[in-house]
């Protein structure tokens, strides 16, 4: 009796540090993707072009998320660090930084902000996904992973719906201010809510002394970790995949207000809850295959978002071809939801192609990759492009850049399924 109580007490708090979690992820993408909706009202006010719109945006904010995100990951790693407690502090730094976007009067400023938010953000993911790892098991590690994913698409719709409703309402400087400062009051939550059972383990035994003997330095975990070719292949794939997923969440609705003349709220609103709806719908869908079919063989772990991103292009082009929004957005509900399967099982996999002590480096490396190449370049490549194509096509040159990016699914979709090949052999062979 009393261990059934202890289990199911147990359970209860590990249900409970999920939910937190996942509410702090959706306050991670509502503040990183609010800029999307709020960068043509922006660029208008501030004089800006489309490769100032692709810094500000991307790359800005991902310089300096990847480059802490490797020494936050190591320290996350250490056994006497509380992971909660960093989130904490993490999600109060980037809250502040995203009200002060609101304050911004120039490009350089805006540009400054936006930097901070990458720091704070930075501590947020590596930590959430090592304590994931350690309190829940690894048959339900993807189910785990894909429901604190829930985040980006939760996230991503929340910004859209609220900057778009905000933008044409308040301005953007406001939308800023008013998404930004409740992420403060939630830190607080976090701090005294959330507990590390790895640091109440440590307090409570002998067992901290052998944790910091097996405790590696940074390099070494990065060397552990890249030793694995599955591994090296997944990056490929996640990376390939964001950089596709962040370019082309940005022009899209940069497209809707371009191409098809729909105001900020107007795109907020309905590409918001297509595009989160079929996001949140694609990462549980993604999280379940992976655990139901990868139970069974391993390889299958990833065999979702390998078929799923190569049926998603050929969609995805036909969505960008139509010349009414309503039948483009009813078309690009099939490519969001193959997209978004890879989210649970990529993360998944990352934690099961390494040892124990190097969770958090895995996590971070994978998010180093797919934030800098992704977040970083994908906004910035696209508006280059789009600056190229203007002379030839003028407010068309987004539809065209979109075309390209629709067919360029099928790079991560050639990687993940090149990875699962190999996961029979290396996924949880080392702990």
């Amino acid at each position: 009796m009393a261990t059934a109580a202890r289990d199911g007490t147990a359970q209860r708090s590990v249900r409970a540090t999920l939910w937190i979690l996942l509410v702090v992820y959706i306050f991670n993408f509502i503040d990183r993707q609010i800029v999307n909706i709020l960068a043509e009202p922006i660029a208008l006010d501030l004089d800006l072009s489309d490769t100032q719109i692709g810094l500000m945006t991307g790359l800005a904010f991902a310089l300096f998320y990847t480059a802490l995100g490797l020494p936050i990951a190591r320290y996350a790693d250490r056994p006497t660090t509380n992971r909660p407690r960093l989130i904490a502090v993490a999600l109060a730094t980037w809250s502040a930084m995203t009200a002060l976007c609101g304050l911004a009067q120039n490009f350089v400023q805006l540009l400054l902000a936006r930097i901070g938010v990458g720091v704070g953000e930075a501590g947020c993911t590596p930590p959430a996904h090592s304590l994931i790892s350690d309190i829940v098991p690894p048959e339900r590690r993807s189910s785990a992973l894909a429901f604190y994913a829930l985040g980006i698409p939760i996230g991503t719709l929340l910004g859209m719906m609220i900057g778009g409703f905000l933008a044409d309402w308040v301005g953007w400087r406001r939308a800023f201010l008013i998404v930004g400062l409740p992420g403060i009051a939630l830190a607080l939550v976090v701090h005294f809510v959330l507990r590390d059972p790895r640091t109440r383990l440590a307090g409570a035994s002998d067992s901290a002394a052998p944790a910091a003997q097996n405790e590696m330095s940074l390099w070494k975990a990065v060397r552990s970790v890249m030793g694995s070719r599955a591994f090296v292949l997944l990056l490929a794939a996640g990376s390939t995949a964001s950089f596709l997923a962040y370019g082309k969440v940005t022009w899209t609705t940069i497209f809707f207000q371009r191409t098809h003349e729909l105001t900020p709220g107007e795109v907020g609103f309905w590409f918001g809850v297509v595009n989160g709806a079929a996001g949140i719908f694609g990462t549980w869908l993604g999280g379940w295959i992976a655990d139901r079919f990868g139970a069974k063989r391993r390889r299958h772990v990833l065999s979702a978002p390998a078929i799923g991103m190569a049926v998603a292009a050929p969609v995805a082009f036909l969505a960008y071809q139509a010349t009414n929004w309503q039948v483009a957005l009813a078309l690009l509900i099939v490519p969001t939801v193959c997209n978004s399967l890879y989210y649970g099982p990529t993360y998944s996999a990352a934690q099961g192609l390494v040892p124990l002590r190097a969770r958090a480096i895995a996590a971070a490396l994978v998010l180093f990759f797919q934030n800098l190449i992704g977040l970083g370049l994908g906004p910035l490549f696209f508006g280059m492009l789009s600056d190229l194509l203007q002379p030839g096509f003028g407010e068309e040159s987004v539809r065209y850049v979109l075309y390209g990016a629709a067919f360029l699914g099928l790079v991560p979709a050639f990687f993940f399924w090149r990875c699962s090949l190999r996961l029979d052999e290396e996924l949880d062979r080392k702990g």
